[in-house]
């Protein structure tokens, strides 16, 4: 039997372990493991010599991730087509949101080593000290701080300037949404930023654009192409706001999917589009 106290210690951790694990390794079921694990150690130890619960909590997510990325970025090596993150939907966010990442930026970490994404994540977006990144890392305090600079030079190009106020992004989203739908070429021309791409990732369970299209001129005839061959079976279900970006959930022949939109100016810079049913499992449909 746990002493008193101990598994409300945990439960009290419970939600930013979720989200450290999540940012860490991009997967809502792989972070959830991360974080069961973390629970079977932390019945297993003598607490009585823990002196700060949330940072041994903290560091042992952080190595488990660590552990388990070096096994996920050989398959991500092998990967069919472009990897996204699994799409994190506003209704999740008292659980994994409060951070403020967008999905932008989680592909932005996609970059980096998993020492400098731990580094980045624990210190810039979690607010942890050098020297407590560094015992998680298990890097000395110099080495830990160059792994930050580092990280943060590589995620600050694509921080965005100013975030989609949600009726704005709302009205863009259905908006791109008819466009693709009727091909409309206008439409199209208008919302999509001269180097604007699209991400889609099919997992190799689904028929999927196994590369990243850039350019407004191939995304137009892709998009009306579409319209097409399928326009009449594109269902638009709801606006949502995906990993910070405003997007929508819909459905072409019965295939779930959703759609995240990266904005400047006005103008759609980035798609992302997750199609894996694998990573859609949790989304709503209404």
């Amino acid at each position: 039997m746990l002493p008193d106290g101990v598994t409300e210690i945990f439960e009290m951790q419970r939600r930013l372990l979720l989200r450290l694990a999540y940012r860490m390794l991009g997967s809502h079921a792989e972070a959830e493991d991360t974080v069961q694990e973390a629970w079977v150690r932390w019945q297993g130890i003598e607490h009585s010599s823990i002196r700060e619960p949330a940072a041994w909590l903290r560091r042992v997510v952080t190595r488990l991730c660590l552990d388990h990325m070096k096994s996920a970025r050989s398959r991500r090596e092998i990967y069919p087509g472009p990897w996204l993150p699994e799409p994190l939907m506003e209704e999740e966010s008292d659980d994994l949101r409060p951070d403020n990442l967008t999905l932008t930026l989680m592909m932005a970490l996609e970059r980096l080593s998993p020492l400098e994404r731990a580094a980045f994540l624990l210190h810039d977006v979690f607010g942890q000290s050098l020297d407590e990144v560094a015992e998680a890392i298990d890097r000395s305090p110099a080495a830990a701080r160059q792994l930050a600079v580092r990280a943060r030079a590589h995620v600050h190009v694509d921080r965005p300037r100013y975030a989609v106020p949600r009726e704005a992004g709302e009205k863009l989203a259905r908006a791109f949404f008819d466009a693709c739908k009727t091909g409309d070429a206008t439409a199209l021309s208008s919302l999509l930023a001269e180097g604007a791409t699209l991400h889609s990732d099919g997992g190799g369970n689904i028929y999927n654009v196994l590369n990243i299209i850039e350019g407004a001129a191939k995304l137009m005839r892709m998009f009306q192409s579409l319209s097409r061959k399928r326009g009449d079976k594109m269902e638009y279900l709801h606006f949502a706001m995906i990993d910070g970006l405003p997007g929508f959930v819909w459905r072409i022949g019965g295939e779930l999917q959703t759609t995240a939109l990266d904005v400047a100016a006005g103008q759609i810079t980035s798609i992302y589009v997750t199609r894996n049913p694998e990573k859609l499992t949790r989304v709503r449909l209404n």
